[in-house]
This record gives structure tokens, C-alpha cells and sequence, in this order.
């Protein structure tokens, strides 16, 4: 089951890529920060932080807890993973303020924003707490036993906030465009389903991988 979970995540994390790439390039335009149409600045933002940020996230999770690989492999994937999906994150939300600029539009001023801005964050807290505590080893040891539950535990609930964020973000998007009942609202629809499903598939996968390890 955690290979099946494992591989299930992937299957529905590439699927959401794929059908938010298909809604972007066919119904939305280019993906491009330095494009003077604001809607293909403001492309770069859904991409980059569902691809960016929530599949590599999902993808570090899984790295440390079902590659049958060395300790130290799956730290430094672990690591390397969280990190690929900061520095996309940060590109993307550079894109919405971006967006938001061009178009005289209040920044912050969504639940999605706030949502998102919060998630980031924290975020951002849990790597440097991870990296100071498990990767320079810059505590004891008795520390470090504590602080491991709640690291695993906050991981996966960032995660879900994440995908909170994605999602409220695409019913955003479909109010401010608009969108009726049709083709593109149906794809938008199943791009949300798609990102649920490779978040509950991380957990699984790390939750069976956890069972056979006790």
C-alpha cells in the first residue's frame, strides 16, 4: 500500500499539473513574468505555486519518508526538495504583487492572499527550524527527539494549508473571470480535484510508510 499510495500521489500530482497547464495555455494565454499583458504575468502565479510549491513540497514529504534510499540521501532530497519549492513560491508570489501592480488591484485583501501569505511563512520557519535542528545538528539531541514529531506533524499540515490556498485561489480566479458553466469551468473544477487528491495520496503514502516502519 505505500508503494500503491506513492505512486498514486504522483499519478494525480503530474495529472493537476497537466490539466492546469492545458487551462493556462489554451483558455488563459503564455506564462511569462516579463510580458507586458498582465494576464500572462499573472499566469506565472497558479503555475509556479501549485508546481513550484505544492507538488515539490508534496514530492519532499514522500522523499524522506518512501525512497528505500540512505539517511542521508533522504535528508538532503528532503532538504533540497523544500528548498526548489521556496524559491519557486517566491517567483510566484512575486507574479500576483506583479499582476497586482500593473493593475491597480489592493494587495492582500482575499482570504486566498492571507491564506497564502500565512502558509509561506510558516513555511519558510519550518525549513530553517528543520535545517538548524537536523541538518547542522545545532541542538541536543534530547531537543531534537521533541522537536521531530511536531516537525513531521506541521510538515503535513502546511502541506493541506498549501492546498487550502490552491484551491480557494482557483474559485478566485473563476469569480474574477467570470466563468460560467462550460469547458473551462469544468477544467478548473477537476484541476482543484487533482490537487486534493495528490495531497491525501502524500498522506497516505507517508502514513503506510510510517506503519511499516513501527
Amino acid at each position: 500500500m505505500a508503494y500503491f499510495t506513492t505512486v498514486l500521489a504522483h499519478f494525480f500530482g503530474i495529472l493537476a499539473l497537466i490539466l492546469l497547464l492545458v487551462w493556462i495555455l489554451h483558455f488563459r494565454g503564455e506564462i511569462d513574468l516579463d510580458n507586458n499583458e498582465a494576464s500572462h504575468i499573472f499566469n506565472v502565479h497558479p503555475f509556479l505555486m501549485y508546481f513550484g510549491f505544492v507538488f515539490f513540497a508534496g514530492e519532499a514529504i514522500m522523499a524522506y519518508k518512501t525512497f528505500n534510499v540512505e539517511h542521508k540521501v533522504q535528508k538532503f532530497a528532503h532538504m533540497s526538495l523544500h528548498v526548489i519549492a521556496i524559491v519557486l513560491g517566491i517567483v510566484g508570489i512575486y507574479a500576483a504583487f506583479k499582476y497586482h501592480h500593473k493593475q491597480g488591484i489592493t494587495n492582500m485583501y482575499s482570504l486566498h492572499s492571507w491564506l497564502g501569505l500565512a502558509t509561506f511563512i510558516l513555511y519558510g520557519l519550518q525549513w530553517l527550524f528543520g535545517f538548524v535542528n537536523f541538518w547542522i545538528r545545532g541542538t541536543y539531541d534530547s531537543t531534537r527527539r521533541s522537536y521531530l514529531p511536531l516537525h513531521m506533524t506541521f510538515g503535513r499540515i502546511l502541506l493541506f494549508m498549501a492546498i487550502c490556498t490552491a484551491e480557494t485561489g482557483l474559485i478566485q480566479v473563476s469569480a474574477m473571470l467570470g466563468l460560467q458553466i462550460g469547458t473551462e469551468s469544468r477544467l478548473v473544477n477537476f484541476t482543484g480535484l487533482a490537487i486534493l487528491l495528490f495531497g491525501i495520496a502524500v498522506e497516505l503514502s507517508v502514513s503506510y510508510a510510517l506503519a511499516i516502519r513501527l
